[in-house]
């Protein structure tokens, strides 16, 4: 199946809309993982493993794997989760682009050396940055419109008059807009949309329709998990890609942290189902 297929099976069979996000720290671990070569590896398996049940979607950060010179533990758990977890779909949060030829790389990196559904793209090099990506039909892009972090505003919510318009609006509604009629030829198109920011999460799902969003800043961030579902859930109560890490990952820095992150997972999963049916 497509990613887009993969995903709306993953929220039927699960009835859960939580990303859970893999970032490790090696600083946090517990101690057992002391003095151990293979440690980020086990801890994120051990992650994936607990918290499998309550996900619709994992999405380890790249950068957090490079900086440690851990990729091949990244490959590793990629391939673990399709193996062991089967349908629960993996985005590689990369946020690349550059142009075209770079791109290229970019999205063989992702797609075909570390086998990801998915892949977090920036969009501010424009359409042909982006295309390598998004010919990739049978994976997902999930590009960049309202990020979580203050900073975000400093570009993302300048008024800006779009070609033919003389009517100024924030331009991540222009990237919104553009993504959803322009960007998603084949069908494959999500958008990152911060949970610290639940009235322009309510506005981009009027410009988007039912177009997934991918919701980070839950947590750790401060993100209102019952606000976002509130605004930006689909019709049918889906749509949505909640994504937590630090909140789960280092739930526990004791012998229970598998345990401790399986009951974080599993009451964001219990809250976000409370808001949708509330």
């Amino acid at each position: 199946m497509t990613f887009m297929q993969t995903l709306r099976q993953r929220w039927t069979d699960s009835g859960s809309l939580v990303c859970v996000g893999l970032d490790p720290e090696p600083a946090k671990f517990p101690a057992r993982f002391e003095g151990d070569a293979d440690a980020v590896f086990g801890f994120c398996r051990d992650i994936v493993d607990a918290t499998a049940e309550y996900a619709c979607a994992f999405k380890p950060q790249i950068a957090h794997f490079a900086a440690l010179g851990a990729e091949a533990a990244l490959e590793r758990l990629v391939a673990h989760i399709h193996s062991a977890h089967p349908g629960i779909p993996v985005i590689l949060d990369a946020k690349r682009g550059d142009i075209g030829s770079t791109a290229q790389r970019y999205a063989a990196e992702a797609f075909d050396r570390y086998g990801a559904d998915a892949v977090t793209a920036n969009p501010y090099l424009g359409g042909d940055s982006l295309q390598p990506f998004l010919e990739r039909a049978d994976r997902g892009v999930v590009i960049l419109c309202r990020t979580s972090n203050p900073g975000g505003a400093d570009l993302q919510d300048l008024e800006v008059a779009g070609p033919g318009s003389g009517t100024p609006r924030p331009l991540y509604q222009h990237v919104a807009a553009t993504a959803a009629r322009t960007w998603n030829g084949h069908g494959n198109v999500a958008l990152v949309v911060g949970a610290t920011w639940p009235e322009q999460l309510r506005e981009v799902r009027a410009i988007v329709g039912d177009m997934p969003l991918l919701v980070p800043g839950v947590g750790a961030q401060g993100g209102d998990a019952e606000a976002v579902v509130r605004n930006a859930r689909t019709a049918d109560g889906t749509g949505l890609m909640v994504s937590s890490s630090r909140a789960i990952l280092y739930a526990s820095a004791g012998d229970d942290y598998a345990d401790a992150a399986a009951r974080a997972a599993r009451a964001l999963r219990d809250s976000l189902d409370a808001a949708r049916r509330g």
